[in-house]
């Protein structure tokens, strides 16, 4: 009977640490960077140090959040928050299917994704924040020169179906996070602000000409055109659309 209890205890112990494991933050530190949309410019953006989720949220991590928060299961969320593929591979509001615990979970609506963070004391990571960590391959800060590094990003964004590996399997950055390329397209807090805010920026005419053509072309180097897809595809959302490939991680300013 203790034996029993002994190894229940374990399983239990083993996976409350993988749990810790896969929500695990690092920090990034402090830096500047000229983004895409800054291209003509030349003008950086300055990230402040801030923590990341290491890995995307996960199936398991989801589903432990909706068992908390039923207003957020499939057939409860309110249209307002998501539109009708909201969490569409589930099988019902506390099971995923056939899918992996261990893979990111999509089909998430921005006010989801939200709504995760806030309750692990976390937020989504600025537009400008996650940028600034995918710049990095596993030895450079900014590895954006690198031919390599955008072959490997634009043929990712040629595969299909990468949602359905488990998180993890990339290879791991100079800030110590995976997944940044080569799983799933992320969230971010301020996903569209590329269109509300140039006045902001001071640049203007950068972001009113960044989704044309010749935009794609103009940029700094065409090391920008894997940038340039992950801004029209953020330009192509709103808060309530939920894809299939469309995941999020989560952020923070301060150490929790």
């Amino acid at each position: 009977m203790r034996k029993s209890i002994y190894i229940i205890f374990l399983f239990l112990a083993q996976i409350e640490f993988l749990g810790a494991q896969e929500s695990k933050m690092v920090p990034v530190q402090e830096g500047n960077f000229v983004p895409l949309y800054g291209a003509t410019s030349k003008k950086p953006v300055l990230v402040k140090s801030f923590f990341i989720d290491v890995y995307p949220v996960t199936n398991n991590e989801f589903l432990n959040f909706v068992k908390k928060h039923p207003e957020f299961g499939k057939s409860k969320i309110k249209g307002l928050f998501a539109d009708e593929s909201y969490l569409a591979y589930w099988k019902n509001d506390f099971g995923f299917g056939n899918a992996k615990p261990k893979s990111p979970v999509t089909n998430v609506s921005w006010f989801a994704a939200k709504k995760y963070c806030e309750c692990q004391g976390k937020r989504l990571p600025t537009m400008d924040e996650w940028e600034y960590v995918a710049m990095a391959d596993e030895k450079k800060t900014d590895a954006r020169t690198k031919r390599e590094f955008n072959s490997y990003i634009l043929s990712w964004y040629e595969k299909s179906k990468t949602y359905e590996n488990p998180i993890g399997k990339t290879f791991k950055n100079y800030w110590g996070v995976y997944d940044m390329h080569g799983l799933v397209w992320e969230w971010t807090a301020d996903f569209n602000s590329i269109f509300l805010s140039g006045e902001s920026r001071k640049d203007k005419s950068a972001d009113k000409n960044l989704f044309c053509g010749a935009s794609s072309v103009n940029a700094t180097d065409l090391m920008n055109y894997a940038a340039f897809m992950r801004y029209a595809f953020r330009g192509s959302l709103k808060a309530q659309y939920s894809t299939r490939n469309l995941g999020f991680r989560c952020a923070s300013t301060t150490k929790l």
